[in-house]
């Protein structure tokens, strides 16, 4: 029962998806109506011909011509209805297809960063990619064979009916078999091809992973483990696999048994009643045909069946995520930030990522415009979390942030991001032209803007020397660009928007000394008149902080200029003068 609900449990959505489409759905019908009457005429006009052919001497060639032309006829007409009804099939499919693909994709962006965070990212590229491709190639043979195969059978019952009726009711009593058989193979492969879709998941998070991170998986020497991993994850997906497709493929053989005997049952009763009189070998000719026409779409849609539940399984993952709770929505009455001061003030601020272990708690700063506020502390003190507060990519579990006496929770997110320019430690470079990350938040931007941008970043001599300059086209793993040079591109990114407030995670850390004390310059000059905070693990960097905050434990202990905390010989002085030791 449990398989069943899950089945159908993805089963209304897809048919939600599909309910745009009843047009071409009702179309698709009438073609397969007219193809199926068309293909069911056939044996009758087969059965006439061989009438008029048997018997010595005996050849009606006349009447013979107009059945060959009918024959014809039906012929066409088949072929007509059955390729405009693939035609309506296919566009159903994959528009229905593209759109829960693009809502899968869409939803990526409504959801927390908690479940981006918390999550394979190569189990969500499985389920946006794969999954969708099962779920594309079960409709193709549902809405294909499934209709057409049900109207057949619907459809040579009533003509074996009209030529005998003791015949027919023995096909009728032995071919139904087949289809009990075949769904009580299916409900049990549903679980299995679930587990199948849930390790194909595991198994793309792993090469993704590998592949990602390939210059750290050599350098540790860890290839031999990596391959363990993938072959024990491949070995997992091969038995569920070959379970799946062994329970499943039973069905076949299974239904084409069963068929076998009602033809051998209609040839044996068809050859006694033609011996007796009652029958005509024209007619147990098209009785044979239909009975075989009549069998062979239980084997159809047992194959259906069986496609279905691994179409359904895909298609439970991908609406699992698609019914993913969102992030909370900005209110409805929130303020749209169009300008800031940039005073920014933390009042009493709780948050943690797991609820029992505590982080960040009672949290207090007040920010005036223009300050530089310095954050240091050893790793997992906060730093990095103050600033998921303060972009909201993750809420505060109690206490308040505001900017410019506005609390962000009452602004919509998109305005008070759009107020901070953000370099990170990590870089990232989307796949396309150098001028096209550079205007990544400024699309607008004009050819001397980013070529100004990229000066002030001291990036632009080292793009001028690229085969194509500002058109070449790099990606986050182009390997021709060094990790410097895309920080480099990343800071470029942020001088071309000067948006009032700025956020430095260690924005330099992957420059060397030289470039890095001409970045800083033009930081400062960036910085001038703009609310910055800045996360540096090198204390140097930060001596002209208006504030530097030192942070242990997710609380402020220590807060003060660079002079005024060494005076105290404090937690910062021991930090700073560790990093000076030598000297």
């Amino acid at each position: 029962m449990k398989n069943k609900s899950s089945g159908s449990s993805a089963l209304k959505p897809l048919l939600t998806y599909a309910k745009p489409y009843k047009s071409l759905f009702v179309l698709s019908m009438v073609f397969s109506v007219i193809s199926v009457a068309a293909t069911l005429y056939a044996p009758i006009l087969i059965g006439d011909a061989v009438d008029k052919v048997v018997g010595s001497g005996n050849v009606d060639f006349k009447a013979l011509g107009a059945i060959l032309v009918k024959l014809g006829a039906v012929a066409l007409i088949t072929g007509i209805s059955q390729w405009l009804m693939a035609l309506c099939t296919n566009r159903i499919t994959y528009m229905v297809v593209q759109r829960v693909r693009e809502d899968a994709y869409n939803k990526l962006h409504r959801l927390p960063l908690s479940y981006i965070d918390s999550q394979p990212h190569g189990d969500i590229i499985s389920r946006i990619i794969t999954d969708v491709e099962q779920i594309s190639d079960g409709l193709l043979m549902g809405f294909s064979q499934l209709f057409t195969g049900t109207c057949t059978i619907f459809g040579t019952l009533i003509f074996m009916l009209s030529i005998n009726v003791k015949i027919a009711l023995v096909v009728v009593v032995i071919t139904p078999l087949s289809l009990f058989a075949a769904r009580f193979i299916s409900d049990n492969t549903f679980r299995l091809f679930h587990e199948q879709s849930v390790v194909r998941g595991e198994l793309t998070s792993l090469v993704e992973e590998m592949t990602g991170n390939s210059k750290t998986v050599a350098a540790f020497c860890y290839e031999e483990k990596s391959e363990e991993q993938f072959e024990k994850l491949n070995l997992k997906l091969q038995k569920i696999g070959v379970r799946a497709t062994f329970f499943s493929s039973l069905t076949n053989p299974t239904t084409r048994f069963i068929n076998g005997l009602v033809y051998t049952s209609v040839g044996i009763i068809g050859a006694m009643s033609v011996i007796g009189g009652g029958f005509t070998v024209g007619n147990l000719t098209s009785f044979l045909t239909y009975a075989n026409q009549y069998t062979k779409p239980f084997n159809e849609i047992s194959g259906v069946i069986t496609e279905l539940q691994s179409a359904l399984a895909s298609a439970k993952r991908v609406f699992e995520l698609i019914a993913l709770q969102e992030e909370n929505p900005d209110d409805s009455d929130a303020k749209v930030l169009t300008e800031v001061d940039g005073t920014v003030d933390i009042e009493h601020v709780y948050f943690s990522y797991d609820p029992k272990v505590s982080l960040i708690e009672d949290f207090d700063l007040h920010v005036r415009q223009g300050q530089r506020i310095a954050i240091v502390g050893p790793t997992g003190c906060g730093k990095t979390t103050m600033i998921n507060l303060l972009m909201r990519f993750y809420d505060a579990d109690r206490g308040e942030i505001s900017i410019s006496g506005e609390p962000i929770k009452h602004c919509t997110r998109n305005s008070m991001r759009s107020m901070y320019g953000m370099v990170l430690q990590d870089t990232w470079l989307k796949t396309g032209t150098i001028r096209e990350n550079i205007c990544y938040a400024k699309p607008d931007a004009t050819d001397e803007e980013i070529i100004a941008a990229a000066k002030s970043a001291h990036c632009h001599s080292f793009i001028k020397r690229l085969p194509k300059g500002y058109d070449t086209v790099v990606s986050d793993a182009f390997a021709s660009i060094s990790q410097g040079q895309k920080q480099l591109l990343c800071i470029a990114r942020v001088m071309l928007c000067l948006p009032p407030m700025l956020i430095l995670d260690e924005a330099t850390s992957s420059i060397d000394t030289r470039t890095e004390i001409r970045i800083q310059r033009a930081f400062e000059k960036m910085m001038k008149g703009r609310t910055s905070f800045i996360i540096a693990h090198r204390l140097s960097t930060i001596k002209n902080a208006d504030t530097i905050i030192v942070m242990r434990d997710g609380h402020i202990i220590e807060q003060g200029r660079h002079d005024e905390l060494l005076e105290k010989n404090g937690f910062y002085a021991e930090l700073y003068n560790s990093q000076f030791a030598e000297s």
